[in-house]
């Protein structure tokens, strides 16, 4: 709730005015039935048309009152609402930003996508709602209550066994519908899973011809959100038949003990139509409170797991000792001491005693078979993920005392499967330098052997990319994502198989350029081509988890008998 007070704190001028305007539109409508009594006992029974005619104009002038006050309120509202929306929508988008990988793992990225829209929207569904109807209910409850017992307390009398069975019924809505709301969230988390899953491979879908396969899984999870929305929806129906059933019976009540009094004189006929009148205002705001109380259990379902985000501590952030730190990446000096990992709810270590030593600009080389874990080694380096166990060390610093801003700008990552973003490549380029001049970026693109098919677009560098880079070849995006990483002039560079959708010669190119331009950068390379390995300083061969050796690549043959088979296997058939 603090987060959401924060926000609405902002709009404190507005939220002051809006009861003050609720409470002119329920005064104004609470006088209506007084003036319709009136007009039937003082005017139409004694055949008064002054009486008529003036109590009109009085009933059509507070009308007018109750109209404006009604639109200004719907305008501040539907204006902070927005606003609400938008600023909680940034706050949980800043948080998501913060979270490492780990933490997103943990929610999914489908679920996140949920929380960000949907859940959201359920919460400002709900302020625009408690501005409108929240205070509007009880003040005409309030007021109506007022006036009809001033009318005849004997009769008010009646709404005594009618109110409790709708609060009643209110309530039931409330704790039957939370836990199904609930689960409608988690079924459009489901559901939003496995549509992204489904868009995002979809060529493979079409190139494996399942696109039947791919329905049935979407109407199998578009069948059990709606199953689950029935089941939430059943609650509401059975409680409005309930509701609606007790108001007429109250109003029967009403007629039946009401009309009795007008026949015996005790009561006016104007006063009777009033009370009918104030009875249905009293109804319907227990009913505009049930309905309330319903977008109340589905916004706090959707808040529930709004605060589940805002809430977590991410587990990866700066320490508070390292906050006042001024260590910087001078050198790029890297030392693995004893280090082993484990992915968060892991049962077994992937990495286990993870030990060596590079000096500041050597090219290091991390070769084993799939599932070695040598990616899940060098993300640990920029602390995308934390050890388990050891420590790893920078120019002498454990990697915990630098702040996560210096890791991130002094270490360049390029991934195998690296992602660019909608729009032309020259935007895509600056994510890795904003401040990066035209010669810097044409010097970059030139060492990653992009320059020349990007000028061989009609539009060069304002060539628009769509989403992922999906107009333009595998290789070409590798190209793209290692000179971006390039612009950012970093102390350490990881290459994570990033030239495997590039031949041989360009990736020959790619590494002479790159042992140019970088000069002492450290750079460590995961391949699996013997010719990248043989320009490496060293290798390092890693085996479940393990390190089983590290030399020269000349050592290697002679020494690593898993070396010695990449080795062989690539001279049988050149890469």
């Amino acid at each position: 709730m603090r987060y959401y007070l924060q926000i609405l704190k902002r709009y404190k001028f507005s939220l002051i005015i809006s009861p003050l305007l609720v409470l002119i539109g329920v005064v104004c409508e609470t006088m209506q039935p007084g003036f319709m009594a009136k007009i039937v006992d003082e005017g139409v029974m004694k055949r008064d048309i002054s009486m008529v005619t003036e109590t009109g104009v009085y009933m059509i002038l507070i009308s007018v009152l109750g109209l404006v006050a009604a639109v200004i309120n719907i305008y501040l509202s539907s204006t902070i609402s927005v606003g609400f929306g938008m600023d909680l929508r940034k706050k949980l988008f800043d948080k998501i930003q913060n979270l490492s990988f780990s933490d997103i793992d943990r929610f999914g990225t489908a679920s996140l996508i949920t929380r960000l829209t949907n859940d959201i929207t359920q919460i400002q569904h709900l302020v625009m709602m408690s501005m409108r109807i929240l205070l509007r209910s009880p003040l005409l409850l309030l007021l109506a209550l007022v006036w009809i017992i001033r009318i005849n307390s004997e009769l008010a009398l009646i709404l005594t066994a009618s109110i409790p069975i709708l609060v009643i019924t209110i309530y039931i809505i409330f704790k039957k519908g939370y836990p199904f709301f609930l689960k409608v969230q988690r079924k459009i988390d489901a559901l939003n899973g496995m549509v992204r899953e489904n868009l995002i491979n979809i060529r493979v879908v079409k190139s494996f011809v399942r696109e039947d396969f791919a329905t049935e899984r979407f109407v199998e999870k578009s069948e059990d959100l709606k199953n689950t929305g029935i089941q939430a929806g059943n609650i509401i129906v059975i409680a409005f038949p309930v509701m609606q059933l007790v108001v007429n019976m109250s109003i029967i009540a009403i007629l039946w003990f009401g009309g009795g009094m007008v026949i015996s004189g005790d009561l006016k006929v104007g006063e009777l139509i009033s009370f009918v009148n104030y009875l249905f205002q009293i109804l319907m705001s227990l009913m505009m409170m049930s309905m309330i109380i319903m977008n109340f259990a589905r916004a706090a379902a959707s808040s529930e797991r709004i605060t589940e985000v805002l809430d977590l501590e991410p587990s990866l952030a700066d320490m508070s000792a390292t906050l006042s730190s001024e260590h910087e990446i001078t050198k790029g000096e890297v030392e693995y001491r004893n280090v082993s990992f484990r992915y968060a709810n892991g049962e077994n270590n992937v990495l286990n005693d993870i030990s060596f030593k590079v000096k500041a600009g050597e090219t290091i080389a991390v070769v084993g078979a799939t599932g070695a874990a040598k990616s899940s080694m060098l993300q640990l380096l920029p602390r995308l993920y934390d050890v388990s166990e050891g420590m790893i060390l920078i120019d002498g610093v454990n990697i915990k005392q630098y702040k996560l801003d210096e890791l991130h700008r002094k270490i360049g990552i390029v991934l195998q499967n690296d992602e660019l973003f909608t729009g032309t490549i020259i935007e895509n380029l600056r994510w890795g330098a904003t401040d990066a001049s035209v010669e810097e970026i044409y010097n970059a693109t030139r060492t990653a052997q992009a320059h020349d098919f990007i000028m061989s677009f009609s539009d060069g560098y304002n060539t628009r990319l769509g989403r992922g880079g999906v107009n333009i070849s595998g290789g070409q995006k590798q190209r793209l994502c290692i000179a971006r990483a390039l612009l950012k002039k970093p102390k350490i560079l990881i290459l994570d198989d990033s030239t495997s959708a590039v031949d041989s010669d360009t990736e020959q190119k790619i590494r002479q350029n790159l042992g140019k331009m970088l000069g002492e950068t450290t750079v460590f390379v995961i391949t699996q081509r013997v010719n990248t390995m043989q320009t490496a300083n060293r290798v390092i061969v890693l085996d479940d988890g393990k390190i089983e050796i590290i030399g020269s690549p000349y050592e290697l043959l002679e020494k690593s008998p898993t070396y010695r088979e990449i080795y062989n296997s690539q001279q049988m058939f050149p890469q």
